[in-house]
């Protein structure tokens, strides 16, 4: 006699024997293949094959579910279920045998895909039904039978066929009152009822006779009654069931007829806070989440409020202007071609071709149009040796170029009109002494800058519509001088009154000068002509001192939130009052109300196209998409005011459209007070609580039905009762701020030393200007030798701000800029070794109009690099040309650097481009062992890792995208090929490694950024031991032991997932698929534990086929009782 553990050690040992090459696991398998061979040949000896479906048992459960496959794959399921067939269909089935058959068919059929078509086959649906119906009083056989119909399910066509042949009225009626008997039994019975409505047919039925409505019954009072939590599992079967339903537009409709919505919130509500009760909690919000019905969001349009006529294209606005569907349907096709490149395998993703990777394709514009661009080398043109004689002289030499923009800021006059109503805080009679003036401006107040009063406002003349300018604008390239002409005379801000309030409240801001702000702000050109200013861009901002660490998630807060809207849809005491619309003037300006905020977003750079007050303190916010399309709303920036303090406010950004957010990470929005500004801190701060991203329920006006929106939600409890505040997605950094720089930096250079030339490249479509700037290091003599070395100092060309809605790519610019114009050493070192040419915003219209992605052309330009359109894309076209005529001059670009903002990673990094990395990544067969490559596309990241704290070597990568294929760092990669071309990615959020670990970015870290992006460009000079020479160290203002800082291994690539479900879907959060296996474990081993008789076999194995006998049968043990 042998047990059956001998048994399998025997064929095993067998097997060794026999075939000794095996490995252990595929004896195992050849183990599982003989014994189902030997069912199958001898199913009429009970005892075997008790014995047999035991040892099988035992085999599959210690082994791995490739074991499983395995067996599948060798014909173990129709083993099985012929054996089932065999055994059911006799008169008296023998229920010790053809309960381990279904536990086994159950477990194998699982993981078999094809299960469902091999039962039909077999002829097992119809038996497994007949089982079914009579077992229904034995507890354990009908759980076994409706495992194995749960499994079958899995297939609709069977699903269909069960249910055809009466199998969902048995398994409904299978389904009992609250009851605590047979738990595991009931659980089955539903779970089986819901895998058989995988089909859409199924749920009708289910729909037609009422079962919805029963469930729904059901599940109100298993809950109600389950006061011990002891019936857990029934009511997430039966929520599993809830989900199958919904997957259908009439189980879905019912659902929501029947109160299903309804009753889940009013459960949810209930149950307490354990684990168990968290799980049903979950799923009921996800399914409450699906159920909600879409709702458009309130708009007019999808389109944006900004429409800007297009040249070649008036036929084309024409139809947007008249047929808003038409104008959707192509912002829906660039969205989807936007989200197919972002959704692809990153593998599938990398270019491979080599002959793509390697040629270099034609020009794309004849040669004879480059020398135009000879005009953007200044330097090579500029007469030095008249500067360096004024300079012996001891008279002041110009370097650069001049505008009279800084003139006409001593002329600027103060208004303060409120509708045509003088405010009486400013104004100033003819006999006005200068202490009445600083008496009057003492009283200045947060409440006087309400954009509605119009103290901020520009005057008529200025206030243009780009629309009506654009014809002014010449197309091409222009002269330097058409930046400095006739540029408004209007009436503007009284200087003695700027005085006097800067004298009161005024701070010193480094590079900033509200006077040269408003000079430069009167010159831009919106679609919408601008009148206001925004008063954090026109005071300005200083950082803030302390650190802002990121803020922590409040456990559970997207579902606080999400049930929160829920109730909106329950209830009717919800306000839902329009209190701001971009599309209505009487609401740009609205009356004080006690009981309601202001907002205000008609500003440069602002966007906030409509608010609705849902509660007394809850608004939703509806953003206004990039001008001439519907599509890529995500960044906001808007004045908010009549706020009562200490009052937490709810803001809901109902129509966010990327799928995460770093809002999900510790990210804030960004707040500035007016109030603290007039108190001495004007600073954007990082504010807000009980912040989550998520999916919501809204939908566009017309147009694509299947277009998702995710609600970032956030409150904020305002400190003063009179304040105005600014709310923000990142820091913002206005066109006109970046002009009143470049004046202030011209201004603070020593022409003798720096020569610094701003240039336009070219005008906008709506005839703003691109500059272009020029610094490098003025010639020390009159020497030919100096002279000779300027012009062939190698050129680095740097860009920045394509995608309007990046300002923290314009905040990492500004520190460049600032850098390279200092007296740093390491700064005058690299002027006298390179030329910089520096294009610091290239979408100068889509920052000015608050848009997030694209130019007034409605492209994103950064996918025109290949063949940018010389009207539609002006600033890529005219750069793209410029770099070309560089590179026919022989001064290629050393370094070409675009910057980035990046809304999914934290810290900073760069994106390179790299033939053998690509092709190593991509698993490429292309043969590139010979293929040369310079690595020195790798020297400026690992520069960076040694001195940047912000920066992470980690997150770096030099694959070449198919989907990038047109972006300024491949193109000017290919095209040119400029070895070190990047973009350098700066996170909005913060970092997770390093010394700032835990902090969120500010401004002083973005321009920190920019200079230890310059600090690295000495690792490119002919002595790269300068980098870290002590002369230079010393000046690099290093903290201890940030020289030696290094992101390597210290953080994951990417964000894990949001500790809460971002999308809503109808799978069951609370169901898993190793739930119906556990469950199948679990029966099959209460077999074994309830065997009161050890199995015993006795015999030889002395063939390939040998019969085992056994001396003693098992006991079988008696049947539960019924299930009702």
């Amino acid at each position: 006699m042998i047990t059956v553990c001998l048994l399998r050690r025997h064929l095993t040992a067998y097997l060794t024997c026999q075939q000794p090459y095996l490995t252990v696991d595929m004896r195992a398998k050849a183990s599982d293949i003989k014994i189902t061979q030997y069912l199958n040949k001898n199913a009429g000896d009970a005892e075997s094959t008790l014995n047999v479906l035991n040892v099988l048992e035992e085999l599959l459960s210690s082994g791995t579910d490739r074991r499983i496959h395995y067996m599948i794959s060798q014909g173990g399921s129709e083993s099985l279920l012929n054996a089932l067939v065999k055994n059911g269909s006799r008169f008296i089935p023998n229920y010790t045998i053809l309960l381990p058959i279904l536990y086994l068919v159950a477990k194998v059929g699982h993981k078999d895909c094809g299960i469902g078509k091999k039962a039909e086959e077999a002829g097992a649906i119809l038996l497994i039904l007949n089982l079914l119906k009579n077992n229904i009083q034995h507890a354990r056989r009908a759980e076994a039978c409706l495992l194995v119909i749960q499994v079958f399910a899995t297939s609709v066509s069977t699903a269909k066929l069960i249910a055809s042949n009466q199998g969902l009225d048995i398994i409904y009626n299978l389904i009992p009152n609250y009851t605590t008997k047979n738990l595991q039994t009931i659980k089955a019975s539903i779970n089986a009822f819901a895998a058989l409505l995988s089909s859409v047919d199924n749920i009708s039925s289910a729909v037609s006779k009422g079962y919805v409505s029963g469930l729904l019954l059901l599940y109100e009072e298993w809950h109600s009654k389950d006061t011990k939590h002891s019936a857990i599992d029934i009511l997430q079967a039966l929520l599993n069931c809830f989900h199958k339903i919904v997957r259908s537009a009439v189980g879905r409709d019912t659902f929501v007829s029947q109160g299903g919505i309804r009753l889940l919130y009013h459960t949810t509500q209930t149950c307490s806070l354990n684990i168990c009760q968290g799980l049903l909690v979950e799923s009921s919000v996800q399914l409450m989440r699906w159920c909600l019905p879409k709702t458009p969001l309130p708009l007019r349009s999808d389109q944006s409020v900004y429409c800007f006529p297009l040249p070649r294209r008036h036929h084309l606005l024409d139809v947007v202007a008249s047929d808003d569907t038409s104008g959707e349907i192509a912002g829906d096709k660039m969205e989807k071609d936007y989200q197919e490149a972002q959704s692809k395998d990153y593998d599938d993703d990398l270019e491979t071709d080599l002959k793509k990777l390697c040629l270099r394709p034609p020009l794309d514009r004849p040669k004879d149009l480059l020398p135009q661009y000879s005009r953007l080398c200044p330097e090579l043109s500029h007469d030095f040796l008249e500067q360096l004689e004024l300079s012996s002289q001891g008279r002041s030499p110009s370097s650069s170029s001049s505008d009279d923009e800084t003139e006409k800021c001593n002329n600027l006059s103060l208004h303060s009109f409120r509708r045509g109503e003088k405010s009486a805080v400013f104004s100033k009679t003819e006999n006005g002494t200068s202490g009445q003036t600083k008496s009057a401006a003492s009283l200045f107040k947060a409440k006087d800058f309400y954009s509605h009063t119009g103290i901020l406002n520009s005057s008529a003349e200025v206030g243009t519509k780009a629309r009506e300018t654009r014809k002014e604008a010449k197309s091409g390239l222009t002269n330097d001088q058409q930046n400095n002409k006739s540029e408004g005379n209007g009436k503007s801000y009284n200087s003695t009154m700027i005085d006097s309030l800067i004298d009161i409240h005024g701070v010193d801001i480094p590079y900033h000068e509200p006077r040269t702000y408003h000079a430069a702000a009167t010159k831009t050109k919106s679609v919408p002509g601008f009148t206001t200013l925004a008063f954090p861009d026109f005071w300005g901002q200083v950082p803030s001192p302390e650190n802002e660490p990121m803020a922590p998630r409040k456990l559970n807060i997207q579902r606080q939130k999400v049930l929160e809207d829920i109730q909106r849809f329950l209830k009717t005491d919800t306000i839902n009052k329009v209190v701001f619309d971009l599309e209505d003037d009487s609401l740009q300006f609205p009356p004080d109300k006690p009981d309601s905020l202001r907002f205000f977003s008609s500003f440069e750079c602002g966007n906030l196209r409509k608010a609705i007050q849902v509660r007394r303190y809850e608004y939703d916010l509806i953003l206004n998409a990039d001008a001439n399309c519907s599509q890529h709303t995500q960044w906001f920036y808007f004045e908010v005011s009549n706020m009562v303090p200490d009052v937490p406010y709810r803001f809901n950004i109902i129509n966010c459209e990327k799928s995460n957010s770093q809002f999900n990470y510790g990210m804030q929005p960004v707040l500035y007070s007016v109030q603290d500004a007039l108190n001495g801190k004007p600073q954007w701060l990082r504010t807000g609580t009980e912040i989550c991203y998520f999916r919501n329920y809204f939908c566009p006006v017309r147009g694509s039905q299947k277009t998702t929106f995710y609600t970032l939600t956030f409150t904020i409890t305002f400190k003063y009762k009179e304040d105005v505040c600014y709310l923000a997605y990142h820091y913002p950094y206005t066109y006109s701020a970046l002009r009143a720089h470049l004046n202030l930096l011209h201004r603070s250079v020593a022409s003798s030393k720096v020569f610094f030339r701003q240039q336009i490249i070219c005008p906008t479509l709506s005839g703003n200007s691109c500059p272009v700037v020029t610094i490098t290091a003025c010639p020390p003599s009159k020497c030919d030798k100096d002279l000779h070395q300027l012009g062939k100092r190698p050129c680095i060309v740097l860009t920045s701000r394509v995608h309007p809605g990046e300002s923290n790519a314009s905040w990492v610019m500004k520190g460049t800029l600032e850098f390279l114009c200092s007296n740093d050493p390491i700064a005058q070192a690299l002027r006298e070794t390179f030329v910089f040419k520096i294009i610091p915003m290239l979408n100068p219209d889509g920052v000015i109009n608050g848009m997030n992605r694209c130019d007034l052309s409605r492209e994103d330009l950064n996918r025109q690099w290949c063949k940018p359109d010389p009207i539609l894309c002006p600033t890529i076209y005219h750069t793209k040309g410029f770099l070309y005529y560089l590179n026919s001059i022989g001064r290629a670009p050393l370094v070409f650097c675009d910057y980035h903002g990046h809304s999914r990673k934290k810290n900073v990094f760069l994106y390179g481009c790299s033939v053998k990395e690509t092709l190593w990544q991509s698993g490429s067969t292309v043969e590139n062992a010979g293929l040369k490559e310079d690595p020195g596309y790798r020297t400026i990241a690992k520069a960076l890792d040694r001195i940047a704290p912000a920066f992470s070597f980690n997150s770096c990568n030099y694959m070449v995208e198919k989907s990038r294929s047109a972006t300024a760092r491949i193109v000017v990669w290919k095209e040119l090929g400029v070895l070190r071309s990047y973009t350098m990615e700066s996170t909005y959020n913060g970092f997770d490694q390093g010394i700032y670990k835990g902090l969120q970015i500010n401004t002083r870290e973005l321009e920190e950024m920019g200079m230890k992006f310059c600090h690295s460009l000495l690792s490119l000079t002919i002595d790269t031991k300068a980098l870290y020479g002590k002369s230079l160290i010393n000046h690099m203002n290093l903290g201890q032991n940030i020289l030696d800082h290094k992101s390597h291994n210290s953080f994951e690539d990417d964000e894990p997932p949001c500790v809460e479900e971002i999308e809503y879907s109808t799978e069951s959060p609370g169901l898993k698929g190793d739930d119906l296996e556990l469950d199948i474990n679990r029966c099959m081993a209460n077999i074994d534990a309830e065997g009161s008789t050890k199995r015993q076999m006795s015999g030889e194995i002395g063939g390939y086929y040998q019969t085992f006998t056994t001396v003693k049968s098992p006991t079988p043990s008696p049947d539960n009782a019924g299930v009702h």
